[in-house]
């Protein structure tokens, strides 16, 4: 078997919450009179760092800082982040993938302390070696992390494959040296993810296949 090790992206990875992503953008856009967004638009423009996200919006950074609307964001968020739901199936793909002997870790740009709650509400903390998120709430980059949590590891980069949901989650992935593999039902088009040339699926259910292949 190739890989030995997953390094899993956590939110529109493996829980479903780009949907209450777009719910709470909306009402802060609404608050400043700026255009509302849909799912698609969601999808196409979300990206790291996410301030560039904001400015896409059409926030104007000159006259709210972005860490004023970023924080009522997180803010809000925090307030729902038990609203969002796992995708189906999660759970069998985990423990089928550590069956064949593949271990887990999740690496997030979510804020440490929301990310360890979270994973603990759905109950899925023990299915994974590590759960590595950001020491701030402002989502600039994973890369630094996913760096130092790969040299921790005692497996080759090439026994290691990220997967994810973004086109960071790739950029990531090549900081580390490992491979990565897409979904595309997460925070960004499949038509995005397909322009880094690694493999997009559709599913979680679709990475067994792929990985047993």
């Amino acid at each position: 078997m190739k890989y030995k090790h997953i390094i899993w992206d956590w939110n529109g990875t493996l829980i479903n919450d780009a949907w209450l992503c777009v719910v709470i953008m909306n009402n802060i856009l609404e608050k400043r009179g700026l255009n509302l967004i849909t799912i698609d638009d969601y999808r196409e423009h979300f990206t790291f760092p996410v301030s560039n996200y904001y400015i896409k919006l059409g926030f104007d950074f000159s006259v709210e800082p972005f860490e004023v609307c970023g924080m009522e964001f997180i803010n809000d968020f925090k307030k729902r982040k038990f609203d969002a739901f796992l995708f189906t199936q999660i759970e069998s793909v985990l423990d089928k993938l550590s069956k064949i002997g593949i271990t887990h870790s999740i690496l997030s740009a979510q804020n440490q302390k929301i990310l360890t709650e979270t994973v603990a509400y759905y109950k899925l903390q023990d299915k994974f070696v590590g759960i590595n998120g950001l020491d701030n709430h402002y989502a600039h980059s994973k890369v630094n992390i996913g760096k130092a949590w790969i040299t921790t590891l005692s497996y080759n980069p090439a026994e290691v494959v990220m997967i994810g949901d973004t086109v960071h989650d790739f950029e990531v992935a090549q900081a580390m040296g490992t491979d990565c593999i897409l979904i595309s039902n997460g925070h960004n088009s499949r038509e995005r993810l397909e322009k880094t040339g690694v493999f997009v699926l559709d599913s979680l259910e679709e990475v067994i296949g792929q990985l047993m292949t």
